[in-house]
């Protein structure tokens, strides 16, 4: 493998999902990513502990543990892994959420043929043909979708997911931080979304499956619906919007605690 892939897993308060998604990664995703970077974004529940013994357990996995200094949010872990990677010499970022929603081997055909290689990001698309859904209500569904045709009228381009937990990222794409000011909740990805228009990102959307069995939602879903919607239209009259600082709390740095080691 010449390319040099990172597989980030963001994690909080997920302790009964975490070790289902390590346990997925085996020799043939494994054979893809030369590590796993799981960030505890300050979970309050055994969450860490749980990646921890499945660390011990499985020493043959590239598996690096660290603990964000504070919550910053899955934007703001996002922030910190893209940067990782691209201090790290990685050439691919591939986040997949520790939850277990996602299936990081829905990956596995389009790394195969090397579809990432011809975009600049590769984004998990949960309502596209092909995609399969389990446990997720018609009402989100529709409701996505709705979003998804707001974004494409206002970005010109289709859209088939505005944030699913599975995605792949060029670093190259990343390397002048022009993410950096963009919300540090889950509003993050809204933000790529836009910024792949403006940039002129050459994205793909790629479908995946993905299920709802146990899992603790953080979206707040009108406050949310409401705030998206104000992204999409302020972006539309004024592309210059997307320079905006977003941030309710601004961190000069993102910064995180190595609770696990690898050998470098």
């Amino acid at each position: 493998m010449s390319e040099k892939m990172l597989l980030f897993i963001p994690a909080y308060n997920c302790e009964k999902q975490i070790v289902r998604v390590l346990n997925q990664l085996d020799q043939n995703v494994l054979a893809y990513f030369n590590e796993v970077l799981v960030v505890n974004n300050r979970s309050t529940d055994q969450t860490e502990a749980a990646v921890l013994a499945f660390i011990e357990e499985h020493p043959d996995k590239p598996i690096r543990l660290m603990r964000n200094s504070e919550n910053y949010g899955l934007g703001g872990s996002q922030k910190m892994a893209f940067h990782y990677a691209i201090e790290h010499g990685y050439d691919y970022v591939c986040m997949l959420h520790g939850d277990d929603q996602g299936n990081i081997k829905d990956f596995l055909p389009m790394l195969a043929k090397g579809i990432y290689a011809k975009h600049d990001c590769v984004l998990g698309a949960r309502f596209m043909r092909g995609s399969r859904l389990e446990g997720y209500s018609r009402f989100r569904t529709f409701g996505n979708i709705v979003y998804d045709f707001i974004f494409a009228f206002v970005t010109k381009q289709r859209i088939f997911d505005l944030g699913s937990g599975l995605n792949m990222y060029k670093t190259s794409m990343l390397k002048d931080g022009f993410f950096d000011k963009f919300p540090d909740n889950l509003m993050f990805n809204y933000m790529m979304i836009l910024a792949s228009h403006y940039y002129k990102h050459d994205i793909i959307f790629y479908p995946v499956s993905w299920r709802e069995e146990d899992q603790v939602s953080n979206v707040k879903m009108v406050s949310q619906a409401f705030n998206v919607l104000k992204m999409a239209f302020s972006y539309l009259f004024n592309h210059e919007y997307i320079h905006a600082e977003f941030r309710e709390k601004i961190y000069d740095i993102y910064t995180c605690e190595q609770i696990t080691q690898l050998e470098d």
